[in-house]
């Protein structure tokens, strides 16, 4: 027929739009980044650095506040791959990522 379906959302986790600090490694790279939007499986940061490509591997640890976990804030280290890479109009670079593993840091904790 002529018309086209319309495509069901395809994110299976709620996304948390948010302008979040992260601490980025990427292989050597320790940079300050800020996030667009955060879920349990995937991330979209903003950076000046363009050391990114997709398929490379990503750490990252940033504090999710209390409207996420609904309880105090909690400090998340996360690791996975860049999966997209793109240039935003201001001269900055988006970078989304999935997340493979995270754990939950306690207060004596520091990144390593």
């Amino acid at each position: 027929m002529g018309s086209q379906a319309v495509q069901p959302e395809q994110r299976s986790m709620r996304r948390f739009t948010m302008q979040l600090p992260v601490q980025v490694k990427l292989e050597g790279l320790h940079t300050i980044a800020t996030t667009r939007d955060v879920s349990a499986k995937g991330v979209f940061i903003f950076t000046d650095h363009e050391g990114f490509a997709s398929e490379t591997p990503i750490e990252f640890t940033l504090t999710l506040p209390p409207e996420i976990t609904m309880t105090q804030s909690i400090r998340v280290n996360c690791t996975g791959k860049v999966i997209r890479v793109e240039r935003d109009p201001r001269g900055k670079y988006g970078v989304a990522a999935l997340i493979d593993h995270y754990r939950f840091l306690d207060a004596s904790e520091s990144e390593s």
